[in-house]
């Protein structure tokens, strides 16, 4: 449905004629009105009688696509539904220097952990009809990469951008937790679910993790923590090839604390495989029933009038010039 936001505007179309219909000034006396004119200097210049009609109507044209673009036209769309069942569920994912670590595999190719983690909650996001969600990104400190929000789209886009080191090498965890709860605080009614996927210890922040678990606790938010690292990884040295453990910093004693103590859950994601399952089961979390709402899409169109009135203008002032031209052509 086509409306004009500001419908008041379309009053000032016949402006012009009441312009033309006041007394012309007489000899020595200044005019108690001065109207700028679109056809200033063409109609000097044009002799012929159909000129000046062209002239009148592009400059009438152009002032009625001109108004009607200053009016805010705008198409309205059909109603949307918004599902009356879903979750408020804020991610939050550790960017600090040891996630370069590659010991993970996609598709049968070695990649670091964060690359497999966004691999795997690209669709983890995708599946999250219904539901509001919001990102988190920690190293040094924690950030507010997107607030909880329907557009998906949006927050996949987001996490796919992150890097490795782009808020620093070390790990916050408890600020990420705490800044989770400060943007639950608004939201009443709901079951408050933060995801947070580490693989390391705190080791920067200024709230420490048992503040921030006991920040959780008092404002019902449910932790759940999610360990990320291989177990097992080869490395080349001098001396040949050799296991190791990437994942001895992982704090696995503190996340579980963490999630017990919120009524959530620690899991360890090894592989993509292993992540995949634990996503599985956070998909288990009960929805809440919310008022049902209804949105409908707004499109802006003013840029189409306001572009035909430019064009407009831009002929007017070019057609003394084509007039030239083709009088010169035609006295040779």
């Amino acid at each position: 449905m086509l409306e004009f936001e500001w419908l008041w505007v379309l009053f000032l179309l016949p402006l012009p004629v009441l312009a033309w219909l006041l007394p012309s000034k007489k000899q020595g006396q200044e005019a108690a009105l001065r109207v700028p004119s679109l056809t200033t200097g063409i109609e000097a210049k044009s002799q012929r009688k159909g000129t000046k009609k062209l002239s009148l109507f592009l400059a009438t044209l152009a002032w009625i696509a001109l108004i009607v673009a200053t009016a805010r036209p705008q198409w309205l769309g059909e109603p949307v539904s918004i599902p009356a069942e879903g979750r408020d569920l804020m991610i939050a994912v550790d960017l600090s220097g040891s996630m370069k670590i590659d010991d993970m595999q996609v598709n049968g190719r070695q990649v670091d952990r964060l690359k497999m983690i966004k691999f795997v909650l690209s669709d983890f996001i995708k599946r999250r009809v219904g539901d509001r969600l919001g990102l988190i990104l920690f190293a040094d400190t924690a950030y507010l990469q997107a607030p909880l929000t329907y557009d998906r789209e949006t927050v996949e886009q987001l996490l796919n951008e992150s890097l490795i080191g782009l808020v620093g090498e070390q790990t916050a965890i408890g600020d990420a937790i705490g800044l989770a709860i400060k943007r639950f605080e608004a939201r009443k009614e709901s079951n408050k679910v933060l995801v947070l996927l580490t693989d390391g210890q705190n080791t920067a922040g200024n709230i420490t993790p048992e503040q921030a678990n006991e920040l959780a606790v008092n404002n019902g938010v449910t932790i759940y923590t999610i360990g990320v690292g291989a177990d097992k990884m080869l490395v080349q040295s001098f001396f040949g090839s050799r296991q190791v453990n990437p994942s001895q910093d992982l704090d696995e004693g503190m996340l579980t604390d963490i999630a017990t103590s919120t009524g959530g859950q620690y899991f360890r994601a090894r592989d993509a495989e292993s992540l995949k399952q634990i996503y599985a089961t956070l998909d288990e979390l009960e929805p809440i029933a919310r008022e049902s709402k209804q949105m409908r899409p707004l499109q802006a169109l003013y840029y189409y009038p306001l572009g035909l009135a430019l064009l407009i203008t831009m002929l007017m002032g070019i057609m003394p010039l084509i007039k030239q031209f083709w009088l010169k052509e035609a006295t040779k």
